[in-house]
């Protein structure tokens, strides 16, 4: 609860021979945590406090004393189970060559049925949905025939696969799951960090924004199968950036038990090798110390951000600078940079996201037919479009033609050192110095979208002592939008005239403060 998540995903709690992916009874709590009570329980408070709770569900293979398995081995072809498991020379197909682990024969009308049936007895106790462990070892039908009959009775129960590789999104369209884990954006997330590549980071984002324009995949920097993400980064400061990829890009982010507190270790090959990962934790919070409190504030302040701005779980992401040794690049609601991608595919339609303005507003640039076709397909889902007349699509590629004219012109312009930090809104960063870096931005602000919300972030951040804003100019567009980022209290104030300036002035700085 203290991090703000709103989902608790458990591990396997089924009756089971050893590690709990070897399950023995699908209806009964493995007795060594608890009783079904116990498990209500959980349900309960958790939901009272508004979190949903996630079962570990291992519908592909189960463990040797398994009552049906145990009746095959004992009675053989006279079993009424027989079906449910495929022979394989003297023995029964297993999983990844684990003999302890037995196949289940997903073409068995039966298997289907027993499945089904555990999902339901447990949704109908309150759980909210699954975690489907190693969903891509399953055929698809077999998911979709399951799903599309527990969804009958439940139709907001959850759905998440396990997938490390292959078509993603079939799993989705095909299997009617919800989501499955995104292992390449994992592995990216890392590599590229380790590496100093954010080429392969930037080729995984726009693999991702694909995946998002079908589903949300569950995203995730650590889980109880791979090495810590603390242990996995060779520089630790790279940590809050993997974590800061996490919680700002389009998906549905996990958090695995541990990892807020930065805690180490790595898996190992070898027959338990997974024990250091999946450590037991003390009875009370208390216990973990103080080791890792930094990086739980950091999970806190990622969540909350994550929490404020829902839109982020369909959020596409916008590349701005690729270089050797950096990335930068913005989350855009996906309804707008969906149709704005789709148009410049496929109708060639030269149409950009120019202004990000904030989670609820963002302006579109481009020609006047192709922003006329994002308007009508906006429109019809239930967004509000204002035209705003300008004289050329700034913010986009299509003012690459007067670059050279304009750097002509900046080249002419005196710079000077800034006494002060000054944020350009193309790359909402704080910049010091360099004015030949800010003629850069300069140019680069031609072409490329306005990044207002995150500039006023940014502002705020390195602001010292109390922050007040003023926006200098007619209307008061500008402030308005200010007004919507900031916290409540911070004083923005619109100044269109010199009477209005010298107000603002002895209001903000008395003579007796000057």
């Amino acid at each position: 609860m203290s991090l703000g998540c709103n989902g608790l995903a458990l591990g396997p709690v089924f009756a089971a021979e050893t590690h709990g992916y070897d399950t023995v009874d699908h209806f009964r709590i493995d007795p060594r945590l608890g009783t079904e009570g116990d498990l209500a329980e959980l349900v309960e408070r958790a939901g009272e406090r508004g979190v949903r709770v996630l079962l570990d569900g291992v519908f592909n293979h189960v463990g040797r004393s398994f009552g049906p398995f145990a009746d095959v081995t004992a009675c053989g072809a006279r079993s009424p189970y027989a079906a449910w498991f495929v022979p394989e020379g003297e023995d029964y197909k297993v999983f990844e060559g684990h003999r302890h682990l037995v196949a289940l024969e997903h073409a068995a009308p039966a298997v289907a049925d027993h499945v089904a049936s555990v999902m339901e007895y447990w949704l109908d106790r309150g759980i909210a949905g699954w975690r489907l462990d190693a969903a891509y070892a399953v055929p698809r039908p077999f998911w979709r025939a399951v799903t599309d009959r527990v969804r009958r009775s439940h139709p907001g129960a959850w759905f998440s696969g396990e997938a490390i590789q292959g078509d993603y999104t079939a799993y989705v369209t095909e299997g009617g799951l919800d989501t499955v884990t995104q292992y390449e954006l994992w592995k990216a997330v890392w590599s590229s960090l380790n590496d100093t590549n954010p080429h392969e980071l930037a080729w995984a984002l726009k693999r991702h924004n694909a995946l998002l324009d079908a589903f949300a995949p569950q995203t995730f920097v650590g889980n109880h199968d791979v090495t810590r993400i603390a242990s996995r980064l060779r520089e630790p400061r790279h940590l809050a950036h993997a974590l800061t990829l996490l919680f700002t890009l389009g998906g549905v982010p996990s958090v695995y038990a541990g990892d807020e507190r930065a805690m180490r270790a790595v898996k190992e090959d070898r027959p338990g090798g997974d024990d250091a990962i999946r450590p037991a934790f003390p009875a009370d919070p208390a216990g973990l110390g103080e080791d890792g409190l930094d990086v739980q504030r950091l999970h806190q302040a990622l969540i909350g951000l994550r929490r404020r701005h829902p839109w982020l779980v369909r959020a596409h992401t916008r590349v701005h600078t690729l270089g050797n040794a950096a990335l930068s690049y913005t989350a855009v609601p996906a309804q707008v940079e969906r149709i704005a991608a789709r148009l410049r595919a496929g109708a060639k339609a030269p149409i950009w996201v120019a202004n990000l303005n904030g989670p609820a507003q963002v302006v579109v640039s481009g020609t006047a037919d192709a922003v006329a076709a994002l308007v009508e397909e906006a429109e019809a889902a239930g967004a509000r479009a204002v035209r705003i007349p300008v004289g050329g699509a700034f913010h986009t590629p299509l003012m690459a033609a007067a670059r050279p004219r304009f750097a002509a012109m900046v080249s002419t312009v005196a710079l000077h050192p800034a006494r002060c930090p000054v944020i350009a809104d193309v790359d909402a960063r704080a910049h010091r110095g360099d004015p030949e870096r800010r003629r850069d931005l300069m140019l680069r602000h031609l072409v490329m979208p306005v990044r207002w919300a995150g500039s006023i972030r940014t502002l705020a951040a390195v602001a010292r002592g109390p922050l007040r804003l003023a926006e200098l100019g007619p209307g008061n567009t500008l402030g308005g939008l200010t007004r919507r980022l900031l916290p409540p209290g911070v004083p923005v104030r619109s100044v269109a005239t010199p009477d209005q300036l010298a107000a603002l002035v002895s209001d903000w700085w008395p003579a007796d403060m000057v």
